[in-house]
């Protein structure tokens, strides 16, 4: 992991307090970049965005699809796990701890939309990061590959409508136009341009693709925590006010990534995959593409909305519990290979 990756935490922390502080001390220059928009996207936000996303998408390669029959039961099990579990139990959670357990301590007027913010999370499987935690546990290359390959093609058609029935489940007024508009924006065009570039790069070699992949890594993250500058510049008022609405916000995202990666390991223990593709299986069905659920969430509900506030909740705590996942996984391994 580079330094970027290994210490994402702790530059999220202190792209808290840089944000609370700038949003206190001069809130007219952040006032003035939320009016940017064009059809509800906000046009800086939306540039960061792409500058995130677009060197992440570069390292899918969708010739790698024909490899899914290889490891068909540890892609059936992921599949699952993103597309008919995670959603739906991040739903279930949201509603029992944000509208029940935690609701007496939360702002009123914010409950639907952190629970809109949680789906938006839980939606959208991780493209770019899970690279990093399949390397981490030994995981199959080829596996890795093709699933986030086959997973970003079925966002491509999935994603907008499993985010309105889960918000229709919950009672929440789905935007339809914004969240169409975000799908095209933040996962059709940014896949169709990244598809071009590697393609470009691959013409001039596959040195190419790797030098400019480990260039724009870094600026990647940079564009990402620069966007959490923004959002907590806005969501400072609400975070000094109530700070334990982060720690609330956690709780939901924290059970489910260790509830989805235990079934999904489980699952492929059951089913007799091999471990090197357990592992990774477990951790893409547990980890987040928390890039497009930023973008969504601002794009949908706006910078000061609890929607934004949840999903960068998820950046947040990303790195520490998926290592704490990549933990267990390896420390496992024995148990899981002993006779079944």
């Amino acid at each position: 992991m580079s330094i970027f990756e290994r210490y994402l935490t702790l530059w999220v922390f202190l792209c808290i307090i840089v944000g609370v502080v700038l949003g206190q001390a001069i809130p007219e220059p952040f006032h003035w970049l939320g009016t940017l928009e064009v059809a509800k996207v906000n046009i800086p936000v939306g540039l960061l965005i792409w500058v995130m996303i677009i060197p992440m998408l570069l390292r899918i390669d969708f010739g790698a699809l024909h490899e899914v029959k290889k490891h068909w039961r540890g892609i059936g099990v992921t599949l699952f796990i993103n597309w008919a579990v995670k959603p739906f139990s991040m739903a279930l959670l949201g509603w029992l701890f944000i509208r029940h357990l935690f609701a007496p301590y939360l702002p009123a007027e914010q409950l639907d939309s952190y629970i809109a913010g949680l789906i938006l999370l839980a939606a959208a499987p991780c493209t770019a990061m899970v690279f990093v935690w399949s390397r981490l546990v030994n995981g199959e290359p080829l596996f890795t590959l093709s699933q986030v390959a086959l997973n970003d093609a079925i966002m491509v058609f999935a994603f907008a409508p499993l985010v309105a029935l889960l918000l229709g489940m919950s009672a929440i007024i789905v935007p339809w136009d914004t969240l169409l508009v975000s799908v095209l924006l933040y996962i059709v065009l940014p896949v169709f341009i990244a598809q071009i570039w590697r393609k470009w790069l691959l013409s001039r070699g596959e040195q190419e693709l790797q030098t400019t992949l480990e260039k724009l890594g870094p600026i990647s993250i940079s564009a990402l925590l620069l966007t959490l500058v923004l959002l907590f510049a806005f969501q400072g008022k609400a975070i000094v006010e109530q700070p334990l609405i982060i720690l609330m916000l956690a709780v939901p995202i924290t059970i489910q990534v260790y509830f989805t990666s235990g079934l999904a390991y489980w699952l492929n223990r059951r089913v007799g995959e091999v471990h090197c593709v357990a592992g990774p299986s477990a951790l893409i069905g547990a980890s987040n593409f928390f890039e497009l659920a930023v973008a969504a969430a601002i794009s949908l509900f706006g910078f000061e909305s609890g929607a934004a506030l949840a999903t960068v909740v998820g950046v947040l705590i990303e790195v520490p519990v998926m290592l704490s996942v990549v933990y267990l996984v390896k420390r496992s391994q024995g148990w899981y290979q002993s006779e079944r």
